[in-house]
């Protein structure tokens, strides 16, 4: 594999038996067939410089695009949770003031209490950032509740180095291309501009044809797969 296409991917350079591994389980997720009772859900998160104006932006003229002063002010920064359904082509962003356990346990409820709450399990494909587990609910949530939870989670890690295998991190890339790119100077001005978004993506069932499997793993990352003596 050329040098330039490991590093766009994140692909360790080695024999790497742990990144296989994780990477074939994430591609037999992908090609499972749709299913209400267990939709198989990705989830990510980025987070948003919001910055306000000095002056006061010129707004478009004729021939002319509208212009902002290169100097701003800063005004904190706000974490944004995507989750996203690709065989449905659905996806939700939450924006948050922190991301801790508890912010990630609280997206995660409100998924299962909400679009999916008559779903038996939520099949999640998920990075590993150490707040990704099962062990944010029981910070977030009494035990019980944290059980509850749990047991209608079905997590599939994808492997260190492989985030490319993250379909969540294709709708955070279109999110940044088509909205983050502004400047937001506070909350109420990124929720806008996120809901203006979400809303008509999620009207066209926009998707993502995932077509990579184990297959083609096996044969264009061969060089991944540790060499087994018989």
């Amino acid at each position: 594999m050329k040098p330039w296409l490991r590093e766009m991917w994140c692909i360790p350079p080695e024999h790497d038996c742990q990144f296989v591994a994780a990477m074939e389980d994430v591609l037999e997720v992908y090609h499972r067939p749709q299913d209400s009772k267990r939709p198989v859900v990705c989830l990510d998160e980025t987070s948003k410089q919001l910055v306000g104006e000095i002056r006061t932006p010129l707004p478009p003229a004729p021939g002319q695009p509208g212009r902002y002063d290169c100097e701003y002010v800063r005004n904190g920064t706000a974490n944004l949770f995507m989750a996203f359904e690709p065989l449905a082509g659905w996806r939700h962003v939450e924006v948050t003031d922190t991301r801790t356990r508890r912010d990630f346990a609280w997206f995660v409820k409100g998924l299962l209490d909400g679009r999916y709450r008559d779903a038996e399990q939520v099949v999640l494909v998920l990075d590993q950032l150490n707040t990704h587990s099962t062990a944010s609910l029981y910070e977030a949530f009494e035990p019980a509740e944290a059980r509850r939870l749990a047991e209608r989670l079905e997590i599939h890690y994808t492997p260190k180095h492989g985030s490319w295998l993250n379909m969540a991190e294709i709708e955070l890339s279109v999110l940044g291309r088509q909205c983050l790119d502004d400047r937001m100077e506070d909350k109420p001005a990124l929720l806008r501009g996120i809901g203006a978004w979400e809303e008509p993506r999620n009207d066209a069932k926009a998707r993502v044809v995932w077509r990579f499997t184990t297959a083609d793993a096996r044969v264009k990352l061969k060089r991944l797969y540790p060499s087994v003596q018989v």
